[in-house]
């Protein structure tokens, strides 16, 4: 008889409501109720949030249903449950924040009507980025709370709003926290903020240049740690050599200062440091408009450039690497030293 009375299953819109009132209970904090009654809450809550993530990504027996994705992400960003996620994030346990992460993650590519309704409900939520850039600050959130913000941060307006926030000093020290995963994360969220929409960060570098450059040499290029200087000599690579990035290539690559640095990199004993360096030092060498100063230096150092090219060799042969190399050295072998203006 059973059978008869099964209650029929809910919509993936019922879900994201069960999951909005579970989540505004625990956000209430309730410590006034029993115990009891909270862990079933908790219980329940992670219940649910797997049956979201479920419908999101499919299971070992089924794929996703771009209808029922549909309705869940129209519901979640109806009304506040993606704030209510971020912000209860702490009060769930590690397993459930895995799981809410994935959720956030996957509602940012959910297209709705051929539009992705998370970056107008992010636009209009911006100050959600907030608490996610700060959970670098705590070791507990760090990892899930920064996956959520790159995921955030494909939307341009989103990205443009972080670069050009506060912000964007914190990753300098973010990037050199002593917990190397956090470190990590906050790498790539770096990267990803300075690399995915060209023409946002274009503007943003030129608008930046002196303080963010300065910070970017100081901190990052002449670093102690060996990752971090790594790390940060590739990314300048690709900055730089990207073409909508060439007003600020040419202003990089005109400084003194910053051509003394990547001298000393060239130095280093790590061969991949010396290659990534390398590639950024041949917009010094290929610069057809050197100011004297830059001339004077590698007219200066001609020599010890030439004997350091000459033995500098990729572990697998790289004839782009070898075309390039045979051209700085043939632009640096002809320069004339050149009076100041």
């Amino acid at each position: 008889m059973k059978a008869l009375f099964k209650s029929k299953p809910k919509t993936p819109a019922d879900l994201v409501r069960q999951t909005r009132d579970l989540l505004i209970y625990v956000d209430a904090g309730s410590n006034a109720v029993r115990d009891t009654k909270r862990e079933e809450k908790m219980m329940e809550l992670s219940k649910v949030i797997r049956e979201l993530k479920s419908i999101l990504y499919g299971n070992s027996e089924t794929e996703p249903v771009a209808e029922a994705c549909a309705q869940l992400t129209q519901e979640f960003f109806r009304e506040n449950t993606l704030r209510l996620l971020i912000v209860c994030l702490p009060k769930l346990n590690l397993e459930n924040r895995k799981d809410a992460t994935q959720v956030v993650a996957n509602l940012q590519r959910q297209q709705v009507q051929s539009r992705l309704i998370a970056c107008d409900y992010l636009e209009a939520n911006i100050d959600l980025m907030d608490i996610l850039i700060g959970g670098y600050e705590d070791s507990e959130m760090a990892l899930h709370y920064g996956a959520m913000l790159r995921e955030c941060i494909r939307h341009q307006s989103v990205a443009r709003y972080v670069l050009e926030s506060e912000h964007m000093k914190k990753f300098f020290d973010y990037i050199q926290l002593p917990n190397f995963d956090i470190a990590a994360d906050a790498g790539a969220t770096f990267k990803e903020l300075l690399t995915r929409h060209k023409s946002t960060v274009a503007e943003f570098l030129s608008k930046n240049y002196d303080w963010f450059f300065a910070e970017y040499n100081s901190k990052l290029l002449e670093s102690t740690n060996y990752i971090t200087r790594r790390q940060a000599v590739k990314l300048l690579g690709d900055m730089l050599l990207d073409r909508s990035n060439s007003a600020v290539m040419t202003r990089y690559a005109s400084s003194r200062e910053n051509l003394r640095i990547l001298m000393n990199l060239l130095r280093e004993s790590s061969k991949s440091i010396q290659i990534e360096a390398f590639h950024v030092f041949k917009l010094f060498a290929a610069n057809q408009h050197k100011p004297p100063d830059i001339v004077n230096i590698l007219v200066a150092n001609r020599s010890k450039l030439l004997r350091l090219f000459a033995d500098f060799k990729m572990e697998k042969e790289d004839e782009q690497f070898e075309a390039d190399k045979a051209q700085v050295v043939r632009e640096i072998a002809a320069l004339e030293p050149k009076e100041g203006p």
